[in-house]
């Protein structure tokens, strides 16, 4: 969801360019695009414009990668991600590694190489609109914000799609199933954020 609120002009305009770049070609500018495009010689001036439209949540960038600038909650690019396996909307269940690929068009980045896709299997997240069959996309992270749904592995090396509450000296993995009750565990390590669910329509 694009928010342009408190964006200068040249704020707007730099995510304007951004934004057409990546629908336009699949990837985002270089720090040097930018600066010829909008005539600003020092690199930091435009790296300041980034910072800006990172903050306001607008982009995301990565360190220490080339057109790593990406829209943030839009992103577009090529038809492939990788289908890392089935991840249990239940109870605890082993995460199986698969080496295939999932066509999702063009609906997320497939050059980002932190998304990735699991098929999902039970019921506990229903009334967050995931369901038995669907596909997850998630964004590879270690760190999440409380509430968010995650992808979760316990020191068992189990796997669930759960939302994320951290607790004093525990975590609590919340299901969105009344019926279903919260999986407490001490400690539990952070795969991925969720960015997206795709339903297979028969």
């Amino acid at each position: 969801m694009e928010s342009f609120e408190q964006l200068t002009k040249r704020q707007q305009n730099v995510y304007d360019f951004i934004r057409d770049k990546i629908r336009g070609r699949g990837y985002g500018p270089t720090v040097r695009e930018i600066g010829e495009h909008f005539k600003i010689r020092s690199p930091n001036g435009v790296v300041c414009h980034l910072k800006a439209l990172e903050k306001k949540g607008l982009i995301t960038r990565e360190a220490n990668r080339s057109r790593a600038i990406q829209l943030a909650g839009d992103p577009l690019g090529g038809r492939g991600l990788p289908l890392a396996g089935r991840i249990a909307a239940g109870v605890l269940h082993e995460a199986i590694e698969q080496d295939e690929e999932i066509d999702l068009g063009r609906m997320f980045d497939t050059d980002d190489r932190d998304l990735f896709a699991l098929e999902v299997s039970g019921e506990s997240m229903i009334e967050d609109q995931i369901a038995d069959g669907d596909y997850v996309v998630v964004r590879r992270q270690s760190t999440a914000r409380k509430g968010q749904i995650v992808v979760a592995i316990t020191d068992e090396g189990e796997a669930t799609l759960k939302r994320w509450f951290p607790e004093k000296g525990r975590v609590r993995l919340e299901p969105a199933n009344a019926s279903m009750k919260p999986i407490y565990v001490k400690n539990a390590k952070i795969l991925g954020v969720l960015v997206g669910v795709v339903r297979k329509v028969d």
